[in-house]
């Protein structure tokens, strides 16, 4: 057990987010992009599943489609709680 001794130092990098984190992130912006509300675009999509709420512009669709739906809830919630708890 050499080396338990020894103090770690954990780093937080804001640009290296979950992967939910950044699509969500890219999403939005495809979405503002366009002209679209992307917090009510990103919320209809959540509800319902329907991937008709997400533009296909930068491939928006495709990416909000690579991850589960309640990987991005998480991600939001646990942002969320963060912010909450910074306050």
């Amino acid at each position: 057990m050499a080396g338990m001794d020894r103090t770690m130092v954990f780093r937080f990098d804001p640009d290296r987010l979950p992967r939910a984190g950044r699509i969500l992130r890219e999403v939005y912006q495809a979405l503002e992009e366009k002209g679209y509300d992307p917090v009510s675009q990103i919320v209809g999509y959540l509800l319902s599943g329907d991937p008709t709420y997400i533009t296909s512009h930068r491939h928006a669709r495709n990416l909000v489609r690579s991850v589960e739906r309640s990987e991005l809830l998480e991600e939001l919630v646990k942002a969320y709680l963060v912010d909450q708890r910074v306050r």
